[in-house]
């Protein structure tokens, strides 16, 4: 018997961000049901809600899970996301996520579910140097990855004119931390992201965190990013949440703090987290990377009522350090 929580579809439940929604969900009276493919995921990461295996490219795997449960809305979190990928194989980023988004909207409105907050990114705006970008920015992506993300968005501003699909739409920037009870963190297959490829080096799990890139136009010569707590961005989706269920209409967010760290800054601030050196190897420049990326974040704060607490570098790292330690998933 089916509970009589609301539910809400979460893709790439089993996934870094996405298990912590989960989380943020269940605590706030939902039920988050994962729909996953496990390709990137965790089955062990799936602790709120139930599990249904199933991949967006596939219509036919989607539409049961529909039937299945009364959904009250959609969290759209599963993507391919790693900007290095996407210039190596552009096609593979359009094939997965721009379908994988089609069929998932369509499966939605069939159902009558038409309530969607999506995980867009920050890389939909490009490389724009010296600008705080906020939600009227130009959008201009340099990799496939920002460019999918963007079409998922224009589907989204399309269906909601011809079918009334109501959304919100958040455009991160760099999310980091864990889960403060460490029951969920950051786990992934090879590792891309910068603050546990740090932590590996920190405690000897790879010779050397590489950077890439010395020589951009900035103070210390490495790229600027924003980051934010995966606790605090998480939250910001349970309002937007809230922010459907309560009529409002279809808007977009920034999600970030609006200061910058360089990699620099970050591997300093990991070193007086941990009291450990980061061993570091300098690398070329990878293809497609932004010099500087920072949020204006204002729009939520001041709309959503979103306050970030936990988004300060230091306990970003605390709390990663503390799942590194600690916390691993198994297949």
């Amino acid at each position: 018997m089916q509970s009589d929580k609301p539910h809400v579809l979460v893709t790439g439940g089993a996934g870094y961000i996405g298990s912590h929604a989960c989380k943020a969900l269940a605590a706030a009276g939902y039920v988050p049901v994962t729909f996953d493919n496990l390709s990137t995921g965790w089955r062990d990461a799936v602790k709120f809600g139930p599990l249904e295996q199933g991949d967006l490219t596939q219509r036919s795997t989607i539409d049961p899970v529909f039937e299945k449960y009364n959904f009250q809305a959609v969290m759209h979190f599963a993507a391919l996301s790693l900007v290095g990928d996407s210039m190596r194989d552009p096609g593979n980023y359009w094939r997965t996520n721009v379908t994988g988004g089609l069929n998932l909207i369509e499966a939605a409105i069939d159902a009558g579910c038409l309530n969607f907050v999506f995980s867009s990114t920050c890389a939909t705006y490009g490389d724009q140097d010296g600008v705080t970008l906020d939600e009227s920015s130009a959008q201009q992506p340099v990799n496939a990855y920002g460019g999918s993300k963007r079409a998922i968005e224009d589907m989204l501003r399309d269906f909601g004119a011809s079918h009334g699909l109501r959304h919100v739409i958040f455009r991160y920037f760099n999310v980091a931390g864990a889960d403060p009870d460490g029951e969920i963190g950051e786990f992934h297959q090879p590792e891309t992201h910068l603050i546990p490829l740090m932590l590996d080096a920190v405690d000897g799990k790879r010779p050397a965190l590489t950077v890439f890139g010395t020589d951009y136009d900035t103070p210390d010569g490495t790229c600027i990013r924003d980051y934010v707590h995966v606790c605090d961005l998480v939250d910001a989706h349970v309002l937007g949440l809230n922010w459907l269920a309560e009529g409002k209409d279809s808007s977009v967010f920034n999600l970030g703090t609006g200061r910058g760290f360089s990699v620099r800054e970050v591997i300093n601030a990991s070193s007086a987290v941990t009291n450990r050196d980061v061993p570091v190897v300098e690398g070329d420049r990878r293809p497609g990377d932004a010099v500087k990326l920072v949020s204006g974040s204002r729009k939520a704060e001041e709309e959503l009522g979103w306050s970030p607490s936990r988004s300060d570098m230091n306990s970003m790292i605390r709390d990663a350090w503390r799942w590194h330690q600690n916390g691993a998933y198994k297949a």
